[in-house]
Order: C-alpha cells, then structure tokens, then sequence
C-alpha cells in the first residue's frame, strides 16, 4: 500500500531554497550590482552636467582601460609597487608575530610596550614619511619603511589579543605533561591566535597598499602611486583612476584570497557566527 507523498510547507521550502548557495550568492550579489549601477549613473550624469571635460567619469575610465592594461610604464609602476608591498608585508608579519606573541604572554613586555604600540598604531603614516624620506633618502628604502610602519602595528596588537586569548586549561593541561615554554608557545598559543592574526593581516594588508602608495606620492619615486598622480596632475584623470581601481582590486582580492584560505585551512573559525 502507497501513501501519498507529504508536502513540507511553503514557508519550509523556501527557507530551504534560500539556503543553498547559488540562491545566497544570487540574493547578496543583485543589490550589490543595482547599488552600484545607481552610484556609476550618478556619477556619470553630475560630471557630464557639472564637470570640466578632464574629469574623470565612468565612460571614459572604461574606455581608458583598454588602453592603458596594455601600457608599458602602466605594467611597471604596478610590478614596482606590488613587490614592495610584498615585502614590507613579509617583514611585517614576521617581526609584528614575534612582537605580539612576546606582548600577549609576557606582563613585563606588555606593560613595557603596550602604549608604545598603541600610540605607533594611531600616528598618521603621512606624519613619519618627512622623518623616513630624511633617514632613508627618496628612495625605494623610504617607501619600505613606510610599508612596514603602516602593517606591523596591526599585526602586533592583533596577534597580542590572540596571545592572551587562550584559555587557561589548555596551558595548564600543557603544563601537566611537562611540556616546556617554547613548546607551548609554538603548538598551542600561535594556533589559537591564528584568527587573530588573520583580522590583523587583513588590517595591515590595506595599511600597506596605502602606506605604499603615500610613500610614492610624497617622495615622486617609481610606482602606481607616481602613476596616478603624474596622470592627474597632467589632467589625464581617466587614466590615473584606472590605477585607483587597480588598488581597490588589489584590496578586494586580497580580502577574497584570505576569506577563502580561512574556509579551507580553518573551517571552525566563526562557524558559530555563519550558522546564526
């Protein structure tokens, strides 16, 4: 004997419709694409209205871009400018992980350095750059520094709170077993700041595409930064804003590339938050 297939509600059934990916996908990328359809519209009309004919507006930015992807000088500003940020990330994360673990699990060296850090963190990159171009010249050496002033901090004070995070039982479970403080630092206080390690680098990643960029404005060295303000001094304000739409391109993928290694090396991380 059969019985007739039950129906779940309707309200259940869309409940599980919204819950599969390509609806989710779907549901947050369409007002995303209006709203900026509406800002680009905005745009363009006020600048054709209102605007010298130089100024930047969106049609002419797409038309530049053909054009100016294919550049030579284009091509090595931004070369120049990512490998610097690159490396003034690498250096910043190695010394600002040492730094903070240092901090998050030593009172002596917290209260020694905390409102050193602190205060570091909320200086303006623009205010030391005279300072750095004065101790490194204009030179490709100023605008590393400038990279690693604007990255380091976040990473320290990130990966300090980390530190100081873990929970007490795991230490003491560490202890227990006789494992030693090196160790315990290495296998259990590091992998529990990972996550904030992670918020911090993504802090300092855009801290030092700023700070890169800022550098090249203020001391006319080689790069994307010297790119678009040579441009825009030059009145060609379409090309110059292809470079800022390279940077923020650079930030957002950036941001996708360490969301994406989060979900595959540390699938626990804020599950509580995305089951809610």
């Amino acid at each position: 004997m059969s019985y007739p297939a039950i129906r779940a509600p309707a309200s259940v059934r869309l409940a599980q419709r919204a819950n599969r990916p390509a609806d989710r996908i779907a549901g947050t990328a369409i007002p995303r694409l209006l709203a900026g359809l509406v800002v680009i519209l905005v745009w363009e009309l006020i600048v054709r209205g209102f605007a010298p004919a130089y100024v930047a507006k969106p049609s002419g930015v797409i038309a530049a871009i053909p054009k100016v992807i294919v550049d030579p000088g284009f091509l090595s500003a931004t070369a120049i400018t990512l490998a610097a940020v690159a490396e003034g990330l690498v250096i910043a994360v190695m010394f600002g992980t040492v730094i903070g673990l240092t901090i998050g699990r030593s009172i002596v060296a917290d209260r020694v350095l905390r409102h050193y850090i602190n205060g570091f963190y909320a200086v303006p990159m623009i205010v030391v750059l005279p300072l750095l171009s004065l101790w490194f010249g204009y030179t490709g050496a100023a605008r590393l520094a400038t990279i690693v002033f604007a990255a380091i901090f976040a990473i320290i004070i990130n990966v300090a709170d980390g530190a100081r995070s873990v929970p007490r039982e795991y230490l003491e479970v560490a202890r227990s077993f006789r494992s030693g403080r090196a160790r315990m630092l290495v296998e259990i206080v590091l992998p529990a700041a990972i996550p904030y390690f992670l918020a911090g680098l993504r802090l300092a990643s855009g801290r030092a595409l700023i700070g890169a960029v800022v550098a090249e404005f203020f001391t006319a060295i080689g790069g994307l930064g010297y790119y678009i303000l040579y441009n825009s001094r030059t009145y060609h304000h379409n090309e110059a804003f292809v470079g800022v739409l390279l940077l923020a391109a650079f930030g957002v993928g950036f941001e996708l590339a360490v969301n994406a290694a989060t979900r595959r090396f540390l699938p626990w991380y804020r599950r509580d938050e995305k089951a809610e």
